[in-house]
Order: structure tokens, then sequence, then C-alpha cells
């Protein structure tokens, strides 16, 4: 695994408990190493799992970086702090990476801090009552330190059901929890304390705001360079996921004179509408990379599809499993070391498909200030400028919605209401404008991105458009400067425009895999049904099991996609019954 870690906690209990030994005992057999031991935490490591000891005061594991790219690997980088949450504060500022820090406080006996990175590149778990537990990159090492025995949390996994696109700190089994991005959990004895050290509405002021496109292209071109090479430099060889569409696009242009190895890989599938090799083979050409392009089948079948041991809440559905298959085995093949994707790209883009741009532009500028903005929003999706307006009034005439919308089809009708569970992020200012709330709504549900993807579990899997430098950058643009000149995205556009292809810098949209995955649903729908009728969904009676009878057994109406919410059902079964 990519990274790896264990962090034994207890804060009441005298010393070396009996437990405690025990657990190391079977950590070191699975040749976990241990490199911090205190009266009430010891951590273990595996061998590829970098850290870093803080001055006395703790560990920082995993990679992190400068804001000019440079790895920080030594503690003589790092000044000394009085206090943890001082030098919290301090690389949050100062620094970015995949990271996970560790923080025991010896001037508070049982008190240890610990933050994770803003992105999330480092996985981070915990269980912990009474001051006792563990924090963990995943849940197979306190299951073979004998610290944990699975549970499913079916409330949690009814949440899901309901609310899939987005990540709460709940996960699918009981006692589980996880450590959100860019959040401090301090544990002083049996008190546990959360923090927001880092939220995206800290850089959504005025004052911190570009005030040209010129200069919001600057930034956003500066910080995805330097992310990208500085992982590059730490990888060496890398696989590119090749979407062809213009984020992946960007990440391959951003490596352009990269000293690593790069080879490209690019999906197909033999129903039309998913075929990008036109695209995909002008960036790998702009690289002179080699690339691949793997055909995804549809002879894949329900049971093949065990979830990734280490996953503690269902993500991975049935599209997810076949392209995780096909990219981890052209990543062996070539022998790279990480993933590179421009997974996050609509979201840090502003790809908004509303009027919020122009309500935005309104709100800060005036109606003056928004005229440009109306017509932009008018050529960007091809409307009258009276029709633009229109809806831009209306947005901001509506209150502020939920940050996702209930998904009920096929819930059992009594538990259909289940309440959206609280997300740091949406913890929005009053003064917060509707194109930044639907920004940062959609960034709090890329949480779910590499629960998705979890061949990132077996190599490192680098999202550069979501690292805290580029989150930071783009943030900071206003939500009207996306679509200056009726394109969306449009500073990304113009931030590349010098290394992009033409065709790739002009396209608009992109292939849809709806077309395969509908072809999924035909071929395998009969064996759906009994797999979720007879499974333990259905057993808990959390489904609606006349009304997933009644739509596997009808013929599909045109254009109707509901067969992909019967196979994000399939999923979540499909990992109950891997956990048992």
């Amino acid at each position: 695994m990519a990274y790896r870690y264990i962090a034994l906690l207890d804060t009441t209990a005298a010393p070396q408990a009996a437990h405690a030994v025990e657990a190391t005992d079977r950590l070191n057999r699975l040749r976990m190493r241990q490199c911090l031991r205190t009266r009430h935490c010891t951590v273990h490591v595996s061998g590829q799992t970098p850290f870093i000891a803080l001055h006395g005061q703790g560990l920082l594991i995993g990679h992190v970086f400068s804001r000019s790219g440079e790895p920080l690997t030594q503690e003589s980088q790092f000044p000394r702090f009085q206090s943890s949450s001082q030098l919290c504060r301090y690389i949050l500022e100062n620094c970015w990476g995949a990271y996970l820090v560790v923080l025991p406080d010896p001037e508070h006996d049982g008190r240890i801090t610990v933050l994770r990175d803003p992105e999330g590149g480092m996985p981070c778990i915990h269980h912990l009552e009474n001051g006792s537990g563990f924090i963990a990159s995943d849940i197979e090492l306190p299951l073979c330190a004998g610290r944990y025995q699975k549970r499913i949390d079916w409330d949690s996994i009814l949440h899901r059901l309901i609310h899939p696109d987005i990540k709460t700190a709940r996960t699918g089994l009981a006692g589980i929890q996880e450590l959100l991005p860019g959040t401090r959990l301090v544990v002083h004895g049996t008190r546990l304390t959360l923090h927001t050290a880092w939220s995206p509405w800290d850089f959504l002021t005025g004052k911190l705001r570009h005030a040209s496109i010129e200069d919001a292209a600057e930034a956003v071109r500066t910080a995805i360079d330097m992310v990208v090479n500085a992982w590059a430099r730490t990888d060496r060889s890398i696989l590119l996921e090749l979407s062809g569409g213009l984020d992946s696009s960007v990440v391959g242009a951003a490596l352009l004179g990269s000293d690593a190895r790069v080879f490209c890989c690019t999906l197909t599938t033999p129903v039309p509408g998913a075929d990008e090799r036109h695209y995909a083979n002008q960036i790998a050409a702009l690289l002179d990379a080699p690339i691949d392009v793997e055909t995804m089948g549809l002879e894949s079948t329900l049971h093949d599809s065990a979830p990734a041991a280490g996953l503690p809440t269902p993500r991975v559905g049935m599209l997810q499993h076949i392209t995780d298959t096909i990219m981890e085995n052209a990543r062996q093949r070539h022998g790279a070391a990480s993933f590179f994707s421009g997974g996050g790209g609509d979201t840090v883009f502003c790809y908004l498909t509303s009027a919020a741009p122009a309500a935005d532009a309104f709100q800060q500028m005036g109606l003056a200030g928004a005229f440009h903005t109306l017509r932009d929003l008018a050529g960007l999706h091809q409307c009258t400028i009276w029709k633009a307006g229109r809806l831009t009034l209306r947005k901001l005439m509506r209150p502020p919605g939920s940050p996702c919308n209930a998904m009920i089809e096929f819930i059992s009708p009594g538990l259909a209401n289940c309440l959206l569970e609280h997300h740091p992020w949406c913890d929005m200012p009053d003064t917060a404008s509707p194109g930044d709330r639907e920004r940062v709504f959609a960034l709090a549900a890329t949480h779910v991105y590499r629960d998705s993807a979890p061949r990132g579990r077996q190599a490192h899997l680098r999202l550069p458009l979501l690292s805290q430098p580029v989150m930071e950058a783009t943030l900071r643009v206003p939500s009207w400067m996306w679509i200056a000149g009726a394109r969306n995205r449009a500073v990304a556009r113009q931030a590349f425009a010098d290394r992009l292809p033409p065709e790739i810098l002009a396209r608009r949209s992109k292939g849809s895999f709806i077309g395969f995955v509908g072809a999924l649903y035909a071929r395998h729908r009969s064996r759906l049904r009994d797999y979720l009728l007879d499974g333990c969904l259905h057993s808990q009676g959390l489904l609606d099991a006349p009304a997933v009878q009644r739509f596997i057994d009808s013929d599909l109406p045109p254009r109707d996609r509901t067969f992909g919410r019967l196979l994000d059902l399939y999923a979540v079964e499909n990992w109950i019954r891997h956990q048992t």
C-alpha cells in the first residue's frame, strides 16, 4: 500500500498496558516499524512510508513540500514552536502535501493533537473510546493488531444510500470515524475535540481575490506547475490517466519538460460515446510518451468485484472497479510508481452550470459590473441575455439550498427522511454568494474521489488539481472570471493556452460512459435483481423491494438513467457482504 501507519493511543492507562504490548508484537510481525513511542502513544509505519521527527514534539507522516515545491525531509526545515496548534498553523500556511501530523503534548500529559492535510492525500480513520484506541491509514492494521472487530453501522449505511455524494466523519463500520481533510483532532484524556484547521471559505474574501483574469491565470498556472512537478520529482515514474478532456490535459501539459518517466493510458468502451483516443493521443504526443488504449469489457460480473481491503465505507461501483483494475494492470506493466489524474478539475475550475457566476457578479459589482458576465452566461448556455437575466434574478432571490440532494429511489418509504449529516465546509458565512456556496459544496463532494479509486491503496494516486495550493489559487478567482468569453473553465484555458493543443483548448464537452454503464446494467440486470433482493440491504429493511423488482423487470424507458442508482445500491451491498 502507498501509505500505511497506525498510532496506538492510551491517554488514561499506565504505559505499556498488556494489550498495547501484544498489539506492538503483532505489528512487528507485519514489518511495521516503530517510529514514535511516548507514555501514551506509539506509532508504527510501513517501510515505504516516509516520516519526519519534529524536534521531539511528534511526527509528520507522509510527503510534505514548501510553497515553492521543495521537499521537506528533515526536522531542521521546521521551526520550533511552543504549542501544537502553532506548529499545525505553520504547516498549513507554509507547506502542503499528503501528510498526517501526530503531536503528543509534553506539557499536558495525555494530550495528543492530530492534523490531516487539506487535500486528503493521507488517509486517516480512528476509533477512540475513553482515551484508548487507534488512528490508522486503513482498517486492516487495527484488525491485525487485535484492536478492532468489524461491525456494520446500519444508520451510516442508510445515510450513504440517501446522500451518496457527500462524505461525513462517520464510516460504514461501527465505532470508526474518519478525520476529514483539513481537520485537527485533539485527544485529551477521555475528551475528543475537532477543529476545522483549513477551510475553503478562508480564501473567498474580497481582499484575497484576483483583480484580473490575467493575474488569476498566472496564479493558477504557477500553482499547478509547482504541484505537478513536485510530485513528478518525488515519484519519478508516472502513469498519466487521460480522459481526453481539459482537466487531465492540463495535468499532462504541466508535466511538459519533467524529468519523470511518463506513461499514458486512456479507456474506450465497446459502446459508442466514450472514445477519447483522438484527444488523449495529442497529449501523449506532446509529452513524447507511450500511450495504452484499453477497452473496458462488458463481461465483468457482479460477483467478481471484491472491494479493496481497508476501505471503511462503500464507494467503489462497478464502473470504478473496472477502471481501477485496468489502470492498476497498466501501472504494473510499466513499473510506474504513481497514478496522475485530473480528478476534481471540474470543481476547482468552477464548472458551474447555473446562473450563479452572474449572481455573484451582481452582488459584488452591481448591475453595471455584472452586464458583461450576463452576456458571457448567455453565450455559454446559448440563450438570450434576457433569459440569463431572469435566471440570475431567480438565483439571487432563492434561499440557500442543501449541499446535496437526497436520493430516495428504491429506499424503504419509512426511512426516506434521513437527515443530512454535517460536513464542516458546509458551515457557510451569512455573506456567502450563490456561486461560492455551489463551489464549496462541490469541493466537499470531491472527498469521495479517493475512496472511489482504491488503486491509490496499491500505489500513490496523485490528484494535483485537488492539492492545497491549487485549491487556494482557484478559490481566489471570482466565479464570473471562470466563464469569461462565454467559455467554461476560462481561467484554466487561458493559463495553459500556450501548451495545450488547439483542439483540446477549444473543447466544451467530452465523451460519456453512460452508454457503457447502461450496457452493463442490461447485461447483468437479472443477476442484479437477485443479488439485491437476496441481500443484506433487503434483510435490514432498507430497500423498497417491490420498487426494485418492478423497475428491473420492466423495459427501460428512453433516456432513463435510474439504472445507475441500482448499480450504486449493488456497490453498497457488495461492500457489506465482503465485511463478513
